[in-house]
């Protein structure tokens, strides 16, 4: 009991806000807002309704929540209004689908509240997700998104994309949502890799969604989102190795057209084809041009990885 006492005072004087963004979800908003008001009876639940046509904000306003709305529509889009309008010590975010178990709601806030983690991922992946998830395609990309970022970015987070998380005040105001859709989770995660934030995760049980309420997600279109939004972080936050890898793919075709002819050149002392030298040429020029952009772009990112740690030095102050 006094261990049990203990954690319901931690964080009794910090603001814990719990956001949902919500598109079309009157099934599930309900019991999702008085489960999160049960677990964390101290925090401000605010639910950003992303223009929905079913009555979600009524029943979420009904069932005790701060309602908002976000009319640019998109996850990221409403991530953002919500990190740039909220104030809090603690956030935690939730999907408004009932997916996600209120359980691990205060174990997550409070190892915010207590400074052990900028963001704490409640990773399904090691958990019920591939028994619960009924789409395989979902449970195949998953794995694809995971074993990606995981290898450019060589870290070993287990679950990329889940909807599941809490995070510092830090992290919150010094993230620069670019993202306009569910990609945005994958962005969060990638930026705290490159930004050296600490990172927890924590295995929750997933459940699917209850009969009559539809995912939003589309499996190819929005799949293909996130393969775009990997691959352009890469660049912005890898650049050498990214360009590196063009760099030699143009120096490798370089070398199978240019080889015969330097070879004929060395037998003969002629050179009759002189299109294909001048295209091996050019893709050694090009595979040059790439190395050195990756070099120089890599100073940039330094240097916005300096300009950030004084940025995030600023918001600490400010608190």
């Amino acid at each position: 009991m006094k261990k049990s006492s203990a954690k319901e005072e931690i964080g009794k004087d910090k603001k814990i806000a719990v956001l949902i963004p919500c598109y079309n979800e009157s099934k599930t908003i309900g019991k999702v807002v008085k489960d999160y008001k049960d677990v964390l009876p101290e925090a401000d639940i605010y639910v950003y309704d992303n223009n929905s046509n079913d009555g979600t904000d009524k029943i979420a306003k009904k069932a005790g929540a701060i309602v908002k709305y976000e009319y640019k529509q998109g996850k990221g889009n409403v991530i953002r209004s919500m990190f740039k309008d909220i104030d809090a010590d603690c956030y935690l975010m939730i999907d408004g689908d009932d997916t996600y178990p209120k359980e691990n709601a205060r174990e997550m806030c409070e190892l915010i509240l207590e400074g052990k983690a900028d963001m704490v991922i409640g990773d399904r992946l090691s958990s019920t997700y591939f028994k619960e998830n009924k789409r395989p395609f979902h449970n195949f990309g998953n794995v694809l998104v995971r074993g990606l970022i995981n290898t450019l970015f060589k870290s070993n987070v287990r679950d990329i994309m889940t909807g599941y998380r809490a995070f510092s005040y830090d992290f919150v105001k010094t993230f620069p949502v670019l993202s306009k859709g569910f990609e945005i989770e994958t962005e969060m995660t990638i930026h705290s890799l490159d930004k050296n934030l600490l990172l927890k995760e924590i295995p929750v049980d997933y459940r699917d969604r209850p009969e009559g309420s539809v995912s939003k997600l589309n499996t190819y279109s929005d799949g293909f989102k996130v393969l775009k939004t990997i691959a352009r972080l890469f660049k912005e936050y890898k650049p050498t190795i990214f360009f590196s890898i063009i760099s030699l793919l143009f120096f490798i075709i370089s070398l199978i057209f240019g080889i015969p002819v330097f070879a004929e050149y060395f037998k003969t002392g002629l050179v009759p084809r002189f299109p294909t030298l001048i295209f091996a040429g050019f893709m050694l020029i090009i595979s040059i041009l790439m190395f050195i952009c990756g070099i120089i772009l890599e100073v940039v990112v330094k240097k916005h990885r300096q300009l950030f740690e004084l940025l995030l030095i600023k918001t600490r102050n400010d608190l």
